[in-house]
């Protein structure tokens, strides 16, 4: 769910995608102050999170246990995939201003513009293979710190039932092998 798919998605349909418009409504608090673009944007995430909320979780009586279990599960995916994109921006600006350079040069190098990368730092959007192999051979930062090594929620149940039906129990996956990074 990056920042321009959102605006066509007319309601939230998950614990996760609430988590990430929850999680993207905050970032977006941010760059909305030095770019306006992004406040049409913002409003129709909060307008979306506060469906989902009136929706799912406004009579207590209904809510279900499996329900708050959902919930916890996609915050600590959200949770940790904020975590990897800030490492990565960290690390990335790290190694710009020890080559003396800014985020804009990089953009130069990688044939972006400016609000693009700034995007893509954020994590508001993804980079691309070839940018990060780029950034990989530029700076020299292991590959595995720059590609986020998560399974899509809908993927990893399918791999767990695959491995559970398979004769071969050699191969195994914990559930955090699953979930994160």
């Amino acid at each position: 769910m990056d920042k321009f798919s959102i605006q066509n998605i007319t309601s939230l349909s998950s614990e996760l995608e609430y988590e990430k418009a929850t999680s993207l409504f905050l970032q977006l608090r941010v760059l909305v102050k030095t770019d306006k673009s992004y406040v049409p944007i913002r409003n129709h995430l909060r307008d979306l999170i506060k469906n989902f909320e009136k929706i799912h979780w406004t009579n207590e009586d209904t809510i279900a246990n499996n329900q708050i279990k959902e919930s916890d599960l996609a915050e600590a995916i959200i949770e940790s995939e904020n975590e990897f994109y800030q490492t990565r921006k960290e690390l990335i600006k790290k190694n710009l201003k020890q080559a003396g350079l800014n985020q804009n040069d990089l953009a130069k190098i990688l044939g972006h513009r400016k609000g693009y990368m700034s995007e893509l730092i954020n994590g508001l959007r993804p980079f691309s293979k070839e940018d990060l192999v780029i950034i990989n051979r530029l700076f020299k930062i292991k590959i595995e710190y720059l590609i986020p090594a998560f399974i899509n929620q809908e993927r990893a149940t399918l791999i767990k039932k695959t491995l559970e039906s398979l004769s071969n129990k050699k191969i195994k996956l914990s559930n955090r092998d699953l979930m994160f990074k």
